[in-house]
């Protein structure tokens, strides 16, 4: 089954990456949830997409406590997400203020999806992705009973990529959905890695990726996509 993932939560309809936006795209009947994780001047990992605050403030030069409430941390986005499936995207792009060559940001991550495993969430519960290879390398050693999924905008060569993938011990590849074809999929299921794929709100897109068998769909009506998948499981 296509499982619809609540980009940044159902944020077609709530402010995006908030507590609010984690608790509808569960109200809504969501299987999943993704979110983005950065981290505040003083190390704590919170959720938000971009570098910077509305204000202009760098985020990673804020302490938490400065940071507007709507800001969550991992913890409490993870909290408001309840059971659901949560994606988290580790940001770290040498092209904005918060880089991490160091790969504190991945293993603060993953040790905090440890202890969240070790008292009672399913490591099956989190995937963790990023577009940077060097992050979800290191999760993985971190953390291996998480799945790590490697971001991308397209592939040139699936075979290559997910049997190298598979080879390190990720088991997802996530690419933008208009640079998916079937053959994509196929390659990449024939390699043991699964397909999400980001960010499709076209309900006659996710109609062909569904019947292409792809795994999941992030989106931000995440409402519109289970009308769409179990529309076409009822026919």
């Amino acid at each position: 089954m296509t499982l619809i993932i609540a980009h940044r939560g159902a944020s077609r309809r709530a402010p995006e990456n908030t507590v609010g936006a984690f608790t509808l795209a569960r109200e809504l009947g969501s299987d999943a949830v993704e979110l983005d994780v950065r981290t505040s001047a003083d190390g704590v990992l919170v959720v938000h997409h971009d570098p910077h605050l509305p204000d202009g403030r760098a985020l990673c030069e804020t302490n938490h406590a400065d940071l507007p409430a709507t800001v969550p941390t991992l913890d409490d986005a993870l909290d408001a997400c309840g059971d659901l499936v949560v994606n988290v995207e580790v940001k770290n792009d040498p092209h904005e203020p918060d880089h991490d060559p160091t790969g504190r940001r991945a293993i603060d991550t993953a040790r905090l999806l440890t202890r969240r495993i070790a008292a009672g969430s399913a490591p099956a519960k989190f995937l963790v992705s990023s577009f940077d290879r060097t992050t979800i390398d290191i999760v993985h050693r971190e953390e291996p009973r998480v799945g790590t999924a490697f971001l991308v905008v397209a592939v040139d060569d699936t075979t290559s990529l997910c049997a190298d993938l598979a080879a390190h011990g990720h088991v997802a590849v996530h690419p933008h959905h208009a640079s998916v074809t079937r053959s994509d999929v196929d390659a990449a299921h024939r390699a043991g890695i699964r397909v999400n794929v980001w960010t499709c709100d076209d309900p006659v897109r996710m109609t062909e990726l569904i019947a292409w068998g792809i795994d999941g769909i992030c989106t931000n009506v995440p409402d519109v996509g289970i009308a769409v998948r179990d529309g076409m499981r009822a026919t």
